[in-house]
């Protein structure tokens, strides 16, 4: 292991470059994008020196190249998630529960993730059924969001583009992953975000893939966040019994409905003020 000077020295000299000058009155405090070990990808305790959480954070990230959040999602927080796009009419009249109502419990439920993982390192998972445009996927982006603003590991991954990826793996000679690597990852990594389980066509060779990451994760007693528009007997119907039994077991459900698709709304409200 390098001595705690010999790794300073290397990283300050590698900042500072050689013909760096300390002798400026005024330095502008920099802007990192992990404070924790400042970009060098080191966290010193005591005498020695271990990996950076970041560094985890950034292999899960070049790993899955498609699959992952987007930029715009990576904004995505618990500040921004409006109930005022939830009417108070009632969404269910059998349960006499409104739109407003789903989307508080949602949000509560979410929430209470957050809080939960930060204090004991575990939770029961969450699965946020409902339409496109309801806000299951804000949602999820916030909760991953926030949990990354605690230095803690997640993957948050598209379904439809994990499939790809794990497909893409049979023709890439120039790779050193395999299918085997993403879903080692998949099932391994502390939180898991699966977006939009049911956009894509079921095979038997899906119905595995997902079954394997959701059985290991179960059996493991690691938290998985579900967004879906499929229902429970849907569902059933198509990821089979064994998955969708499982589902229920690891995941609090939560509901939202809407009367308007919220993306549209935003997308009028943005043309309205042009």
């Amino acid at each position: 292991m390098q001595a705690i000077k010999d790794i300073l020295a290397k990283y300050n000299s590698s900042s500072l470059g050689e013909n760096s000058s300390l002798t400026s009155t005024v330095i502008d405090m920099p802007s990192y994008t992990c404070d924790l070990c400042q970009d060098k990808g080191i966290v010193l305790v005591g005498d020695s020196a271990r990996p950076c959480q970041c560094m985890k954070q950034k292999e899960l990230f070049k790993r899955f190249k498609h699959a992952r959040m987007s930029d715009q999602l990576m904004q995505q927080s618990f500040a921004k998630f409006k109930l005022d796009y939830y009417s108070k009419l009632l969404a269910d009249p059998v349960k006499n529960i409104s739109y407003y109502e789903t989307a508080q419990k949602a949000l509560a439920g979410a929430k209470r993730f957050v809080e939960e993982y930060l204090e004991s390192g575990n939770s029961a998972g969450l699965m946020f059924v409902g339409s496109v445009g309801c806000g299951k996927t804000f949602l999820a982006c916030a909760i991953a969001n926030a949990l990354l603003e605690q230095d803690k590991q997640v993957l948050f991954l598209v379904v439809p583009d994990l499939l790809d990826e794990l497909r893409a793996t049979y023709g890439r000679k120039d790779s050193d992953t395999t299918e085997q690597d993403l879903l080692d990852t998949a099932r391994t990594v502390p939180v898991l975000v699966l977006d939009d389980l049911g956009a894509h066509n079921y095979t038997d060779w899906t119905i595995n893939r997902i079954y394997t990451i959701i059985n290991y994760r179960l059996n493991h007693r690691l938290p998985t966040i579900i967004t879906t528009n499929l229902d429970i007997r849907q569902l059933n119907e198509f990821l089979g019994e064994r998955t969708c039994s499982r589902l229920l077991e690891m995941c609090r459900g939560f509901e939202l409905y809407v009367e308007r698709d919220i993306r549209m709304l935003k997308y009028k409200e943005r043309e309205n003020r042009i």
